[in-house]
């Protein structure tokens, strides 16, 4: 099942199938290790419209709820 990263619940893993956006936020996201075909588990995020945690390689990145929408992920 894809999905955006933001439907995810806290703790489920998936893999990164697509990032929608511009060659800018494509870039920025890559150079932090969200690229496609990376496994990222949800850590934690704020029910209010904060950020989104995630772990990326045993790394936990925060990024914004509107980033985390254009990341879609297939469910494992």
């Amino acid at each position: 099942m894809e999905k955006p990263l933001t439907d995810l619940t806290l703790g489920q893993r998936g893999t990164i199938i697509n990032v929608q956006g511009g060659r800018g936020m494509r870039s920025r996201l890559q150079s932090l290790g969200l690229a496609n075909g990376q496994i990222v588990r949800k850590v934690s995020h704020l029910a209010w419209g904060g950020p989104v945690v995630v772990e990326v390689n045993r790394t936990q990145i925060a990024i914004g709820r509107g980033m985390a929408n254009k990341i879609i992920v297939r469910c494992s």
